[in-house]
Formats: C-alpha cells, sequence, structure tokens
C-alpha cells in the first residue's frame, strides 16, 4: 500500500476530527494489505467487563449490553467478539495492568459495510479508546537457501576444526570465527580477520545457559534436526499434537511453541513454500555446539549438560502465507509469558527510503508515524520489554531484535528503528556494508549478514556464485539433504545480535548478577566494534539473479555509509567483558502464595557459586508459612493468609532477607 495511503486511513482512525470521507483515505482500487472483515478494538475497561460477562455465560459474543456500541454491532453483521489474548491465569494480572485486556477482535460481515467506515464508525465511540486494521506483514527476506551438499558435510566431518569446539563446519562459518583467509583471488582481499562477532574469545566465558530463552518469531523450525533439538525449548506441561491445554495459558498442545499462522499446537516446517528460514535462524543462536556434527552457534552451549541458550518456536509464517498483526502480537505476548527475554524478528514493514517501483510500497517514515498506524503492535512490543524476564534475575525485561531491511535504503523499517529495540544492519567477511542492507536512520548496530553478490567470483564444484560469503547454518531435510545449507540478508545479520544478547544474559546469569534490559541492551551498543574506518572508496559487486547467475557489474558508494552501520558491529566478547564489572548483585526473590499451595525456588540462582553452596531459610512467623528442601530446590508452603520476613544465609557466610505474602488466592509462579 502506498505509505500516503495508509497514514491517511491511521488518521482517520485516530483522528476522526479530521473528517476525511473513505473515498478520501482508502481508493475502491487501492491494495488492501488488512482483512477486510474484522477490526481490533480496544474497548474501555466497562465495556470489556460487559464482553467479558456475556462471554463467561457461554454465548457467542455479538453483543455487550452498551447500547452505544451495540448499535455497530448491530448495523455491520457482527458475527463474533472476542479477545484478542487469550487467558493465561499466571499472566492475567499483569495482562490487566498493562491494558492488553482491553483489546478484541470484531468480526463482521464486510458485504454489509466496508472495514474503513466500521472503523470510522467504532472511532468516534467514547466507550472505544483505540482502533487497529489488521494488517498483513510480508516477511523480511526474499533469498532462498542454497543447500550444502552431502559430500561437502562428507568432508567436513573428517576435517580438523580450528577451534575449541568439535562442530566440522565451523571452519566455514567466517561470521564466528574470521581468520581473514579464504576470500583473496587475483590480489583483491575481501576478508579482514577478526571481523566476525567476535564470540570465541566470548566462549572462555559462557557457551550458552539453559535458563536463557530466545522466542523465535518466524517461519516453523524443524525443531527435530539433531543439531537443534537439545536446546529447544519445551514447555513440560503440555503434549505434542494434544487438543487440550494442559498448562492453562490459553494455547493447546504448545509442546515446543506454536504455530499462530494456523492457530495450533503443531509447528510446521515442510510446507512446500517455505525457505528453512525459521530453521537457517535457530541455528545461528543456538545449534549445539561441540557435538562433533554440523555447525557451532553463538550461544548454543559446549556440549555439556544445562548449557545452551533454549529457542523458543512462535511460528508467524508458513509456506506463502503472510502472517498478520493478530498473529504477530499473540506471538510476542505469549513469548514474554512464557519465559522468553529476547525476541528474534526477522521480518517488519519496508523503510520509509524504500524505492516504492521496487517493493510496491514504503513503510512509516517515522515513530510516531507507526504508533498512530499500528497501535496494537506497540502496545504488545511494549509489554514484552517491560514484563519479560524477572525483577529476580539476570534481566528484567525483554529485548527485541529486528532486521534493518535489505532495500539498499538508507533507513532501516519499523519497528526496529524505534529507540527502544535493536535494528540490525549486515556486513561482508570484511566489515563492509553488504550490497543489499538497509542502513542510517534507526540503524543501531551491524553483524554478519553474508554478501552473495559480493563474493560472486568464487565458483568451484561445491560453492556457487557466492554462497561461501553468505551465511552457514541449519536446513530441514525437504530444502538440504545435508540438513545444513547457506543465507544471506538483515534477516540473517539480526539472529547474530540475538545469540550474541542471549550468551551476555547466559553469563549474567552464571555470575548472579542482575540488570535492567535498557542497560544490557546499552552495553551491546557501547561495546560494538567500529567500523566506519571499513566505508571507504567503491565496493564492487555483480547483482545476482535467482536461477540465472550474477549479471551486470556494480558498485556502490562506502562513503554513503559512513555513520549508518549503527554503532559498529556487535562484540561478543567486549559485551561480556562489559556484564562482568557492572549489573547488581541477584537477590532471592519475594513470595506470593495461595493458601494451601507450594513455590519451589532454587536458591543457588540468587547467589555467586551458588552450585557450590548450601542454604538454610529462616521465616519469622511460621504459621504464614513454611520450607522444606528437595535436593537442590526450596519449597514453600503458605499456610495462611498474612505477611512475614524471612532470611536465607549460604555456607559462605552472606545472607538476603524477603518477604513471604500469603493470601487466599494468589500467582502460584512466586514471583513479584
Amino acid at each position: 500500500m502506498n505509505r500516503a495511503i495508509l497514514y491517511m486511513f491511521a488518521a482517520l482512525l485516530f483522528a476522526v476530527s479530521c473528517e476525511r470521507t473513505t473515498e478520501q483515505s482508502i481508493t475502491s482500487d487501492a491494495p488492501r494489505p488488512y482483512a477486510t472483515d474484522e477490526l481490533l478494538v480496544k474497548f474501555t475497561p466497562r465495556v470489556a467487563a460487559l464482553v467479558e460477562a456475556v462471554g463467561a455465560e457461554g454465548a457467542r459474543v455479538t453483543r455487550c449490553g452498551e447500547v452505544s456500541v451495540d448499535e455497530v454491532l448491530d448495523v455491520i453483521g457482527t458475527s463474533s467478539v472476542e479477545r484478542v489474548f487469550p487467558i493465561d491465569e499466571c499472566a492475567e494480572e499483569r495482562t490487566v495492568e498493562s491494558g492488553l485486556h482491553l483489546w478484541y477482535v470484531v468480526r463482521f460481515d464486510a458485504s454489509q459495510m466496508p472495514v474503513e467506515d466500521v472503523a470510522r464508525r467504532f472511532a468516534r465511540l467514547g466507550e472505544v479508546q483505540k482502533v487497529d486494521v489488521n494488517r498483513s506483514i510480508k516477511r523480511a527476506y526474499t533469498s532462498r537457501a542454497v543447500p550444502l551438499s552431502k559430500e561437502r558435510l562428507s568432508f567436513a566431518m573428517r576435517s580438523q576444526s580450528r577451534s575449541v569446539m568439535s562442530d566440522p563446519l565451523l571452519p566455514a562459518q567466517w561470521n564466528l570465527v574470521n581468520n581473514g583467509e579464504g576470500f583473496c583471488r587475483d590480489g583483491v582481499v575481501k576478508s579482514v580477520k577478526d571481523a566476525d562477532v567476535q564470540v570465541e574469545r566470548a566462549w572462555s566465558r559462557s557457551t550458552g545457559d539453559n535458563s536463557v530463552i530466545v522466542a523465535v518469531l518466524d517461519e516453523g523450525i524443524f525443531f527435530e534436526h539433531p543439531d537443534l533439538l537439545p536446546n529447544m525449548w519445551v514447555n513440560e506441561g503440555e503434549t505434542l499434537r494434544s487438543d487440550e491445554d494442559a498448562d492453562g495459558n490459553g494455547y493447546v498442545g504448545d509442546k515446543y511453541g506454536y504455530n499462530f499462522v494456523h492457530d495450533s499446537g503443531v509447528i510446521v516446517s515442510n510446507n512446500a513454500y517455505d525457505s528453512g528460514h525459521g530453521t537457517h535462524v535457530a541455528g545461528v543462536i543456538a545449534a549445539v555446539n561441540n557435538n562433533g556434527q554440523g555447525i557451532s552457534s553463538i550461544a548454543g552451549g559446549d556440549g555439556s549438560a544445562d548449557s545452551g541458550v533454549r529457542i523458543m518456536v512462535c511460528q508467524i509464517f508458513s509456506g506463502n502465507v503472510a502472517t498478520s498483526i493478530l498473529s504477530t502480537v499473540r506471538a510476542i505476548k505469549y513469548a514474554a509469558d512464557n519465559g522468553a527475554v529476547v525476541l528474534q524478528c526477522s521480518w517488519g514493514y519496508v523503510s520509509p527510503c524504500a524505492n516504492v517501483y521496487d517493493w510496491g510500497e514504503s513503510g512509516f517514515g517515522s515513530k510516531e508515524e507507526w504508533i498512530a498506524g499500528s497501535p496494537l503492535e506497540r502496545e504488545a512490543l511494549e509489554y514484552f520489554t517491560h514484563y519479560a524476564g524477572s525483577p529476580n534475575g539476570a534481566i528484567d525485561g525483554g529485548i527485541a531484535v529486528f532486521a534493518g531491511g535489505n532495500e539498499s535504503a538508507a533507513a532501516a523499517g519499523y519497528p526496529g528503528a524505534a529507540e527502544e529495540y535493536v535494528a540490525v544492519a549486515a556486513t561482508a567477511a570484511d566489515f563492509t556494508p553488504a550490497v543489499y542492507t538497509n542502513y542510517g536512520t534507526g540503524t543501531t548496530i551491524s553483524a554478519p549478514g553474508g554478501d552473495q553478490d559480493y563474493y560472486y567470483e568464487y565458483v568451484d564444484d561445491e560453492h556457487r556464485y557466492g554462497e561461501v560469503g553468505c551465511i552457514l547454518s541449519t536446513l530441514p531435510y525437504h530444502i538440504s539433504e545435508s540438513g545444513y545449507g547457506y543465507m544471506e540478508g538483515t534477516s540473517m545479520a539480526c539472529p547474530h545480535v540475538s545469540g550474541v544478547i542471549a550468551l551476555g544474559v547466559s553469563y549474567a546469569t552464571q555470575l548472579r548478577r542482575h540488570f535492567k534490559a535498557a542497560e544490557l541492551q546499552k552495553l551491546l551498543v557501547d561495546t560494538a566494534t567500529p567500523i566506519d574506518s571499513y566505508c571507504v572508496g567503491k565496493k564492487s559487486y555483480r547483482r545476482y539473479v535467482v536461477d540465472i547467475g550474477p549479471i551486470q557489474p556494480m558498485q556502490m558508494n562506502l562513503a554513503d555509509y559512513r555513520d549508518g552501520m549503527g554503532a559498529g558491529q556487535v562484540n561478543a566478547s567486549a559485551f561480556l567483558e562489559a556484564i562482568a564489572g557492572t549489573g547488581e548483585p541477584m537477590h532471592f526473590p519475594s513470595l506470593y502464595i495461595s493458601e494451601g499451595s507450594e513455590v519451589a525456588v532454587v536458591p543457588s540462582r540468587y547467589f555467586e557459586r551458588g552450585d557450590e553452596l548450601a542454604f538454610v531459610v529462616m521465616i519469622a512467623n511460621k504459621d504464614v508459612a513454611t520450607c522444606t528442601q528437595s535436593g537442590k530446590t526450596l519449597i514453600f508452603k503458605g499456610l495462611r493468609s498474612g505477611a512475614t520476613t524471612a532470611t536465607i544465609k549460604a555456607s559462605n557466610g552472606v545472607q538476603q532477607t524477603f518477604n513471604i505474602t500469603v493470601r487466599r488466592t494468589a500467582s502460584d509462579e512466586g514471583w513479584l
């Protein structure tokens, strides 16, 4: 959709006093990248309570009892009104606190009235706070994977790794360990030593902790891949392919995550139109390290128990089906409510500087335009950045990481371009900007993303048209018989940053240091490797066309990218070093417990070198609560309503005081 048309529609929704007509805002033949038979409506608390009361009686909600609202619902032929976010008993209190419980999907008969007119009617009601369309969201990537042949994999399996990790394909992963070799022809060097994410030095501090969860919002992930399965997040309360919501989080059968495209716990990664992108992204972050097979990853552990961060599947793309705001915001909230602290988002809108001829549209031109044009998405992201993590853990809040865009445009796309989030540009193996990368306004940081066009001349029997200059990672077997292959894009640079953040949170967990999410995000930026010195002269490349190969020679002026690649290239080693000297000591959490219920807490998580310590708990008022120990876990039981102080003392002499509050009903999660 033309950006001007989109923003005029946003103005219609949020500034009705302008009195634009439907014809002025959306022409009859304009493209409609949003659902025409439903709207996303944020009601006032009173109306929301009325809707819930009707629904509680088991009825399909089409009216609520508020006269002004019901008049609109009658006119438009409403078929249903339902909450955007299903009730999760453990998260409902903070859902209400954030106001997300007030958002509803209103489905209606599009033949009765155009969606633009319906939006205008709702926006005029005092009982409606905001209105949003259920916009379609395209993938931020267009390239397809280049499989690694079985022969190449077999050869690598017989080769010696150059690293502490035993993974045979690590020598081909210049993005992780770049020795400045392999990209030289006819005296031209296209590689610089250490033009990587500096993860090898970081591994001496941490290789990833399995308490840290990264939510991957992408295509479905082939979670049975042997290089991924041990590091997949598992919802122990659910059964794969179950038709019951066993854990009460509002989603059925979400064993490894959820398929928000098809509203199912069944993750799909083998659609004929899937690119393997989700599986590839997951491998960059947390493929199992040091297991003697396949690739290495940034935070995939060292092969020992409890090492390696975990990947949560939040499927928002499937085959050639575009995702929507509704699917995306549900995925974002699901990630926060189920323990993820990093949101990996290789998607977004095209940038405001996108060439409309090439991309068919241009994106939001400012943060204000994005907030006005996509208010529910904004609120969902705020929920993640505020409520993910724990005030007692390594990170309080969450960090959302977005691909900057592949339009060669001088601005990152939203939402990533907003300063609260991280927008990632892409580099080649010599620190130069990738030929396709967005840069400039809104760009936060850079990371290796591959550059096929730049390495076009590297052609042999195994590597054609420069894929050796791309990112090697995991793929589903229906795309690559070896289970591995190459891709490129800012959507590949993005998981490098997500992986480094997850590695940093892992290290903070090991050190028992506590950070606000914004503090870690600032450290990430402050420790980046400067790369502006490489933005000089001209960069020659050949534009690559699928099924044809490299075509006409082209050049880019690198000086245009100076000061435009964010703070520089992400540096895992420097990031972890900065974490070691900052933050606050973790503190044993204060607990809320319901009468007669129990809360389990592992005390070693809150004391430095806690795994080596023993603990004693002293409760001031034992009529309120008691504590017993089972192995390394403390079990607190609520006896009667009230509050008491308690002290936990470690065998090294360090002690902490905390509070226990027992209520008739309380969240059994135990966190304040």
